[in-house]
């Protein structure tokens, strides 16, 4: 063991990790697996079957109080009104650039009550900053950080609900996409959320940290007769690029709004009052992008990596980087995001990979089709 291991983070599960064979890595400061057996055969299964995966990096913030509707509707770009007891909703934060700060799910628990997902590498940084806003703006709220105190199993697939239902009571058909309920899986209680990040359906189960071997045991032991695996980040990530989600510090920053990531479906500019960065994401709505995300595949295996040069076609003329590259497994061919000047984003576009100029096919994701 060494002493940057050592000084890694680690979730509940990182010896259930290292006894089921799985490759260690450090991502965003936690000792996390990259795979198991392989990320090709982990990517096929959740496409074909399920895998489940251990997402309890992530962080979990609660909001309540009498503003905490109205607090989230300040500082997220869509709209929290439109929840309701058991709804949940995707929005960027953004800063008053209109630049992005995280993405996260909202849960809303009761008029009073909600909940928060964020990502891992923001988790102090995020909570500092919310704290921050709710002083500012003197909202009637009280936040807390509760990611210490959970654990979260993500099992996708077109077999993952069935797995998940022969193992609890609660009705899973009455839990539509993007809504969540509570109930024991394996006598473990956990919130269900259906939810994920690979574009098939299935359930992210959050629960007490104290439970989660337990709990992964259950469902690894259900769902092997079914072809259940056990997934990493690698197969995570291949997923999610064909499925066509961003990831934060690749698709969204600080430096990429969600309006030039082309999500600005998440940006409700006619809220019931104005939120943070939306002067700055109103004026660059009016102006445009001045660089946009693009999706694209290569007719070919050689993977155009994160901040490879993004180069007009037949010449020297650097258009962009690449943000994110892999091999499909589906497509068996790259594909990738990447940023590029507005101006250039409808011109032929090239990377060269090793000597080799490779044309950039511009793709509208999903990159396969979905069930989520």
């Amino acid at each position: 063991m060494t002493a940057a291991s050592v000084s890694l983070l680690r979730t509940p599960l990182r010896d259930f990790h290292a006894r089921h064979g799985a490759r260690l890595v450090d991502f965003a400061g936690w000792e996390m697996p990259v795979q198991y057996r392989s990320i090709l055969e982990e990517h096929k299964a959740v496409r074909q079957a399920a895998g489940l995966f251990d997402v309890s990096h992530m962080g979990e913030f609660d909001v309540r109080g009498p503003d905490a509707a109205r607090f989230l509707d300040h500082v997220v770009t869509n709209d929290v009104s439109r929840l309701f007891p058991g709804r949940i909703l995707y929005s960027p934060m953004c800063d008053a650039d209109g630049g992005v700060i995280d993405d996260l799910l909202i849960y809303m628990r009761g008029p009073e009550d909600y909940f928060l997902c964020v990502n891992a590498g923001n988790i102090a940084a995020d909570f500092a900053w919310l704290r921050e806003q709710a002083a500012a703006g003197d909202f009637d709220v009280a936040l807390a950080d509760r990611s210490a105190g959970y654990g979260l199993l993500a099992i996708q697939g077109p077999r993952a609900a069935g797995i998940v239902q022969a193992l609890t009571d609660a009705k899973l058909d009455d839990i539509r996409t993007y809504h969540f309920g509570e109930g024991a899986v394996a006598g473990v209680p956990c919130l269900l959320s259906r939810t994920g990040y690979t574009g098939e359906d299935g359930f992210e189960l959050y629960h007490a940290a104290d439970e989660a071997v337990r709990l992964a045991e259950a469902l690894l032991e259900a769902g092997r007769p079914h072809g259940l695996v056990l997934a990493g980040l690698g197969a995570r990530d291949s997923l999610r690029l064909e499925a066509g989600y961003p990831l934060y510090g690749h698709e969204l920053s600080p430096e990429i709004s969600p309006l030039a990531a082309g999500f600005g479906w998440t940006v409700k500019l006619d809220k019931r009052a104005a939120f943070v960065g939306s002067g700055a994401l109103r004026a660059e709505k009016l102006a445009g992008s001045r660089r946009r995300v693009v999706w694209f595949r290569l007719d070919d295996r050689r993977i155009a990596r994160a901040d490879t040069p993004v180069l007009a076609a037949g010449g020297d003329t650097v258009a962009g980087r690449v943000l994110s590259g892999t091999l499909s497994p589906v497509l068996n061919t790259a594909i990738g995001s990447a940023l590029v000047d507005a101006s250039l984003a409808e011109s032929p576009l090239e990377v060269d990979i090793r000597g080799t100029r490779l044309a950039l096919r511009p793709v509208k994701p999903p990159f396969v089709p979905l069930r989520s």
